[in-house]
């Protein structure tokens, strides 16, 4: 059996993107995006569900996202997931999981992935967050 690990986002960017550069020179960006779901639940009342995901972009393409994105951009961003451990100041264990962008693309101006509805399917199961 092989493994796959793919991440497909849609959203908007929760503030300007971090940069910083690695010793060698190497850029890094990193930012925060929300993605929305919104469904009707079994009462028909509308629900709302905002998750928020770490991206991380490495070498030209971070150093693109640093000079072009800022808060509320729309984007969508493909990568694979990935879990960083470190020890806080503290010595406490920590950790985090974020997505490793391969490709961030630049929405429209004014598109807003947020306003994109889920509605299920008739008969489709709720999954309960």
């Amino acid at each position: 059996m092989s493994n796959f690990n793919k991440v497909m986002l849609m959203g908007n960017l929760g503030a300007d993107p971090e940069m910083r550069y690695m010793q060698g020179g190497t850029a890094v960006a990193n930012f925060r995006i929300a993605t929305t779901g919104r469904w009707k639940d079994a009462d028909g009342n509308m629900q709302e569900r905002t998750d928020w995901h770490r991206i991380v972009v490495w070498g030209k393409q971070g150093e693109t996202c640093g000079e072009h994105l800022r808060r509320g951009r729309s984007v969508f961003v493909e990568g694979r997931l990935q879990n960083r451990e470190w020890e806080d100041k503290d010595g406490n264990k920590r950790w985090t999981t974020e997505v490793k962008a391969d490709r961030v693309l630049f929405l429209a101006e004014g598109s807003k992935a947020k306003d994109e509805t889920y509605e299920p399917v008739p008969g489709e199961e709720e999954i309960p967050f």
